[in-house]
């Protein structure tokens, strides 16, 4: 394996938008440290992704900031990966995002030095970092069998959820929309995931939010009916609960 670049805790605006197009036999291993946005849809903190070449995505912020970890380097499918097996490019959520984080910081630091047995070292390091992201992977074939055949209505209802804010989601409608029992919805969707349908419906009406407060005029209350909030004040409450702010002061800190 070959290190092209790597980033430890590494933050950006939001207006930041990566384009991720890698050439034959590059890799992307990227933890995402903040909730962020993968080809538009709104993916949870602690979420681990190996891009390949087969695909081209974009991620950016979703919250103020994003904060990750990544490294971009060659390998040979065939041999650098024949003791692992990965989803490439599909969000796998990370438990320990402690330990991987650190290791890629340790992997960072050993790139960037003048250690004469650094590419001996950094050949190790990343095998371990392969073999631990490879767990996170098997982990995430357990969950995604668990909502099958349901997988991807589940993606598509997120999707629905984060298009349109302003609909009156609760857990009933979703779960007829998936053709699931009340319950059975609610535990896959959050194994699927990582969080709770209302938390993703919140999520959903709090990112519309920002993005009108940060691109229009629209005062307070209108930006509340936008978003499906029948009460100003609920609306109001929940968005500092979510952001730290308030819609005004989102605004002009934007």
């Amino acid at each position: 394996m070959n290190i092209i670049s790597a980033g430890w805790n590494c933050i950006y605006g939001t207006d930041y938008i990566f384009s991720c197009e890698m050439e034959t036999s590059t890799f992307l291993i990227v933890l995402m440290r903040s909730g962020f946005r993968l080809d538009g849809v709104f993916m949870p903190e602690n979420t681990l992704l190996i891009f390949d070449e087969s695909r081209k995505s974009e991620y950016s912020a979703s919250d103020d900031i994003l904060v990750c970890d990544w490294i971009c380097f060659e390998a040979d499918r065939e041999t650098d990966f024949i003791d692992t097996e990965f989803d490439f490019n599909v969000p796998v959520r990370y438990s320990d995002s402690g330990f991987i984080s650190e290791l890629i910081r340790n992997i960072t630091a050993e790139f960037y030095s003048l250690n004469s047995r650094r590419i001996k070292i950094l050949d190790f390091m990343m095998k371990t970092l392969l073999m631990k992201a490879a767990e996170s992977c098997s982990h995430r074939e357990s969950i995604q069998s668990s909502s099958e055949p349901h997988y991807s209505s589940l993606i598509e209802l997120r999707e629905k959820i984060y298009r349109n804010p302003q609909m009156k989601w609760n857990v009933d409608a979703m779960a007829a929309y998936v053709n699931m029992s009340r319950s059975y919805f609610q535990h896959v969707y959050r194994e699927t995931f990582g969080v709770s349908c209302m938390t993703d419906v919140i999520s959903g009406k709090i990112e519309k939010a920002k993005e009108i407060l940060s691109e229009t005029g629209c005062t307070v209350s209108q930006v509340a009916a936008m978003c499906g909030y029948d009460n100003e004040e609920h609306f109001m409450r929940q968005f500092k609960k979510v952001t730290g702010v308030t819609p005004t002061g989102y605004r002009k800190k934007n």
